[in-house]
């Protein structure tokens, strides 16, 4: 036993020697590592130390923990609140929405894209769909006031010319969704092809060449070379985006949030502003965005193993 013992240290040892040498030899690479790693312990890992809140009764004098330990008191009242799956339907539903309208357009602009024989438009067509995305979210949603103004928006005189009647688009609960999903397509739509370009560019050309030989129309070569080609950067994608179900972007959505369509633009981001910022109701607010997150996690821990048990493609 002891012989063994001593053996394995050896080779523990041995192993750690081979890691430093190895950190050691490329240590430039590791450098290059380091602002992310501080970034992320800073502002990732160091906040985390502010969760306990969810679990207290957090009053400022007292501070983080001097605060009165109260359990899971905040979360029982945020599953009791009257207006809990009113706050939970407008979350998914947007998230859900958002998601199939948004994931598939830059799969498919990319394809045509990559189909585009002329170098020229190709470069423009690219140039123009990308702009958007450099579009502040303050910006957009004052272009949709501009544009969708009852009084002198251009949407709303078209509807005139042919006579109908302006339309409230901004203050209408109905539209809420509508715009809010077709005002995102339009603004990331053009940046996300650049990850679908990119693995386009890595299909082997001598697939083409085998399929056309074989007589494959243009069509048939993107269903059966190119999209089983990038199918794995799809996956991997869509893992990230159902695991971030829950998280919308809150700026958006309280940009365009007003009294008159607060009954579908009231979701979770938006309704822990309201609480811990507004009301200044702390470890409620946390407790609500700390279910957010756990959600999330569960998520992508679960279209992960699906994904991997189908596809044999994951994040790990």
């Amino acid at each position: 036993m002891i012989s063994q013992d001593s053996g394995g240290e050896q080779t523990l040892i041995k192993e750690n020697r081979k890691t430093w040498s190895r950190i050691k030899r490329n240590y430039e690479l590791y450098l290059f590592l380091l602002p992310i790693i501080l970034v992320y312990l800073l502002f990732k890992y160091y906040p985390m130390y502010g969760v306990q809140i969810a679990f207290k009764d957090f009053s400022p004098s007292q501070g983080i923990w001097g605060s009165e330990w109260v359990g899971f008191r905040h979360f029982i009242d945020f599953f009791n609140s009257y207006n809990f799956w009113t706050i939970m339907k407008n979350t998914l539903t947007l998230s859900f929405l958002s998601l199939v309208f948004s994931f598939p357009a830059p799969i498919i602009i990319a394809i045509m894209l990559n189909q585009m024989l002329g170098k020229g438009y190709k470069k423009f067509i690219q140039t123009v769909i990308y702009a958007p995305h450099f579009i502040s979210t303050v910006v957009l949603v004052g272009m949709l006031h501009v544009f969708l103004s009852p009084n002198s928006g251009i949407v709303n005189l078209i509807i005139s010319w042919f006579g109908g009647e302006p339309i409230l688009f901004m203050a209408d609960e109905g539209w809420f969704r509508p715009l809010y999903i077709l005002s995102g397509v339009w603004q990331e739509t053009g940046f996300a092809t650049i990850i679908y370009l990119a693995a386009l560019a890595g299909v082997n050309p001598e697939l083409h060449e085998a399929a056309i030989m074989d007589g494959a129309s243009k069509w048939k070569r993107v269903w059966y070379v190119d999209i089983p080609s990038i199918l794995p950067t799809i996956v991997i994608l869509l893992i990230l985006a159902l695991g971030n179900v829950m998280s919308i972007g809150f700026e958006k959505a309280f940009l365009m949030q007003s009294d008159l369509n607060y009954a579908t633009s009231n979701i979770i981001p938006t309704y822990v502003y309201e609480l811990g910022i507004q009301k200044a109701q702390y470890s409620f607010s946390t407790a609500v965005g700390l279910f957010n997150s756990v959600i999330n996690i569960i998520l992508i821990v679960t279209v992960n193993r699906i994904a991997k048990k189908l596809t044999e493609t994951s994040l790990w």
